[in-house]
């Protein structure tokens, strides 16, 4: 027997500090394999859907961080710069420095 999914499901913890990136993840993903499940449909690319939805964000907010400065970005994310740079130019990601 399947349970339904309320829209209860869907939401996330307003307290941010006190829940992980990581189960928030996991619970997006728990509904997400729910659904699919109970459509009986299958999922095909998820691994590289679910990377561009984190990845992306995190480049575009630590390049607004510091200023679309990729050396400080590359830095603290911990990469290469021209690994971000790859990262920029795949994703199509735009930044405008400020003066």
């Amino acid at each position: 027997m399947t349970r339904n999914l309320k829209s209860s499901d869907n939401l996330f913890v307003a307290n941010l500090q006190a829940v992980s990136l990581e189960k928030l993840v996991k619970s997006k993903l728990e509904v997400l394999f729910q659904q699919q499940k109970e459509a009986e449909v299958e999922l095909s690319g998820l691994y590289n859907v679910v990377l561009e939805q984190v990845e992306r964000p995190l480049l575009e907010l630590a390049l607004k961080v510091f200023n679309g400065n990729q050396v400080k970005t590359a830095q603290m994310l911990g990469i290469n710069r021209n690994t971000l740079k790859k990262k920029i130019d795949s994703y199509k990601i735009r930044y405008k420095k400020l003066n």
